[in-house]
């Protein structure tokens, strides 16, 4: 086989993936899911299996600890947080109002010559942008129901999911054997150390980032709710979750904290200063032992290519493109280092160079 088959040969193995993928992406949710649990804790399968439990024991077992968890926990945050996004949703247009009469007074109290023609219009656009951010809200939540989290999804993941990542996990070294051994010989030991570098940005980022999103997110809810905020447990889960994203998730979550503390205490300065400590000692805990411990240097993604995958993966193929965007974005970065160092060790790059000298 000439490498221009091999090349053909790769680009239409993609492009029947990604049509399968498109084309199905609206019962593929659950096995989705499924793989993401078995990737999470094979680690700890294998764990269970060095210390004397049979595979199938092991996998029982972390499966079925895993599963309750997940549904005590919503059991019990499910009621609150219900109640706290309705009633969220429901003040959004009082805090766009609240702010925009406190910016308003700003603006008349330090701009010379704003007269009240000007001050009506900005009223006029200020009220059009909060009515339409609402709107936005509203669509984009009913777009994600209708498009990911309807029922028939929603009985998959609870009852398919389970069998799927119990399979997946019990048979996890198995399928890697068979996977490997597909591999062309030629090019075996290159696609191995490629595969160990998405394995390892995955793992930094899936099992280390969110790590560090959960901790987080547990510290903003209790402080915040402890701290008097509304919606705190909302806004502190949120805020955690966003921390998936490095950096651009904790500007996002606690601006919307202080934004809506500043609403709430106005310029109180023992509340505000209670929901920035908050903030600051979950930072401060995340640069100096959460992140360094849990995530390290194996990361290698970008927060901006992170959020683009996201973005893309959800425009494409909606719930199921948001779960596939991490791993999809950890294998192109991989894919385009590994082609700019073949790259510059190619002679068309050398010869370029050392004719410019």
């Amino acid at each position: 086989m000439t490498r221009r088959d091999r090349v053909l040969l790769w680009v239409l193995g993609i492009v029947v993936s990604v049509l399968v993928l498109f084309f199905l992406r609206t019962i593929l949710l659950p096995f989705v899911v499924g793989f993401a649990v078995a990737y999470l804790l094979d680690p700890a399968a294998d764990r269970l299996e060095a210390a004397g439990l049979s595979r199938t024991l092991a996998t029982t077992t972390i499966t079925a600890g895993f599963f309750a968890l997940v549904v005590l926990s919503i059991l019990i945050l499910f009621p609150l947080l219900e109640t706290q996004t309705t009633g969220f949703l429901t003040r959004v247009p009082e805090y766009a109002e609240r702010i925009r009469g406190a910016a308003l007074l700003i603006v008349e109290g330090r701009i010379p010559g704003f007269d009240a023609e000007d001050l009506e219009g900005m009223r006029s656009v200020a009220a059009g942008f909060a009515a339409q951010s609402v709107a936005w809200l509203a669509d984009a939540l009913t777009s994600i129901w209708r498009g990911g989290v309807a029922l028939f999804n929603f009985l998959s993941l609870t009852f398919v999911t389970p069998v799927v990542a119990f399979y997946l996990i019990r048979d996890w070294d198995r399928i890697v054997a068979k996977v490997d051994a597909l591999l062309p010989r030629r090019n075996a030991e290159a696609i191995r150390e490629q595969m160990r570098l998405v394995d390892e940005a995955l793992s930094g980022f899936i099992r280390g980032q969110g790590s560090v999103a959960l901790i987080l997110g547990v510290i903003f809810a209790v402080g915040w709710s402890l701290a008097g905020l509304e919606f705190g447990l909302l806004i502190g889960l949120g805020a955690g979750l966003l921390a998936f994203i490095p950096y651009v998730g904790a500007i996002i979550g606690f601006g919307t904290a202080f934004i809506v503390a500043l609403v709430q205490f106005g310029f109180d300065p023992l509340s505000l200063g209670l929901v920035v400590l908050v903030f600051v000692i979950g930072q401060t805990l995340d640069g100096l032992y959460l992140t360094p411990n849990l995530v390290g240097g194996r990361v290698g993604l970008h927060p901006v290519w992170v959020m683009f995958a996201l973005m893309a993966g959800g425009a494409l193929f909606g719930f199921v493109g948001i779960f596939l965007a991490v791993p999809a974005a950890a294998v192109i970065a991989v894919l385009v280092r590994f082609s700019i160092e073949r790259y510059r060790r190619s002679a068309y790059f050398l010869e370029e160079g050392r004719g410019e000298s």
